[in-house]
């Protein structure tokens, strides 16, 4: 699907590619930010973007060289194919990491506010510090993802906070006026069986508690003598890959996520010497046949998306680099019906548990 800004056509691609036609590579909100700014003639000198996941924003405004906040591998992926695309210069775009104050200072703000609001308090954190006084913040949203919880974070951090009238199902939010507000530390620390705490930025998943299905793996998780190497899939802040060490304290452990918080965060929590840690998107850093068990609790959700099609790519990845005899071990919905597409791909397939909500697959 095209989308025309300023006489100017654009074709933005989802990466990864999704087989369901329904899913858009950008939403109205998007375009509701874009049309705030041509119609109130706000100036465009390098904005700073949050939350552009396939590099929508990023992409129609990079004559403008924004600075892009990248969350996720498969976000920054996603941004290089599209401007490739589209025939920009990748060095129009800056990128930032979520955990650094920007060395520049920002007018304009965009921001499509995350499912998780904890994410949405860090990134107002983040670029309350390095807005001009009379800067401008126009945040995106769905109407009918709309918390009044929005308006309390926003009210921390600005004096004046103007919700737009709907348009396509979209608002805005746009706030000016900085408050003075005091530096956080925007961690979280989450008990774990009596004995362990975990500690995590804002925005990885599970921000309360350790999930029930982590909890109902690490119950059940079969780590044997002969694991000697381990990958740790979709690692978030490493409560797996702790577990699978409390089994075997000798084994190299490897930890893989997209999320670039939840790298940050799982390092944080493992201080093994023989810990290695992954932010990637896909397996390629591994060659065939490495690991002798892979465990994961893969995701299934993507913001307010449900999408198994990520996680059975990955799939196909763990097959390639597991040794022969090597195990996958992992955690899914019931719902799912997992099973069906792992015997597709694994010569057995075990269930080692399974409870009202959750399932817990051994495949060889």
């Amino acid at each position: 699907m095209n989308f025309t800004y300023k006489g100017k056509s654009y074709s933005i691609d989802r990466y990864p590619k999704s087989e369901n036609r329904s899913l858009k590579a950008w939403s109205t909100a998007d375009e509701h930010m874009l049309n705030y700014i041509v119609e109130n003639n706000i100036s465009l000198n390098k904005p700073i973007v949050y939350n552009d996941r396939f590099g929508f924003l990023s992409t129609v405004l990079s004559g403008q060289q924004p600075s892009t906040v990248i969350n996720f591998k498969s976000q920054e992926k996603a941004l290089e194919i599209n401007l490739s695309n589209h025939g920009v210069d990748l060095n129009n775009i800056s990128k930032i990491n979520p955990l650094d104050k920007p060395e520049t200072s920002f007018d304009l703000a965009l921001i499509k506010i995350p499912k998780s609001l904890e994410l949405f308090r860090m990134q107002l954190d983040q670029v309350h510090r390095s807005l001009d006084e009379n800067a401008v913040v126009v945040c995106g949203f769905m109407t009918k993802y709309f918390s009044r919880k929005i308006l309390d974070i926003a009210d921390d951090y600005f004096e004046q906070c103007e919700q737009s009238k709907a348009w396509k199902k979209s608002r805005l939010l746009i706030l000016k006026k900085k408050k003075n507000v005091d530096k956080q530390e925007l961690i979280n620390t989450i008990p774990f069986a009596d004995t362990k705490s975990f500690k995590q930025y804002y925005g990885v998943f599970s921000a309360k508690n350790i999930d029930y299905a982590t909890q109902f793996f690490a119950e059940n998780m079969d780590v044997r003598l002969s694991d000697n190497k381990i990958l740790d899939l979709a690692s978030g802040n490493g409560v797996l890959a702790h577990v699978a060490l409390t089994k075997k304290p000798d084994a190299e452990i490897h930890l893989l996520d997209d999320s670039l918080l939840a790298v940050a965060s799982s390092k944080m929590n493992i201080d093994s010497k023989k810990a290695h840690f992954h932010y990637n998107d896909t397996l390629s850093d591994f060659e065939n046949n490495t690991f002798d068990l892979i465990i994961s609790n893969p995701p299934f959700h993507f913001e307010h998306e449900t999408n198994i099609e990520v996680s059975l790519d990955l799939f196909k990845e763990v097959k390639r680099c597991l040794k022969k005899g090597g195990s996958f071990q992992l955690v899914t919905s019931n719902h799912l019906n997992s099973k069906t597409h792992l015997y597709k791909l694994f010569h057995k397939v075990n269930i080692i548990a399974q409870n009202e909500k959750f399932v817990v697959y051994h495949c060889v």
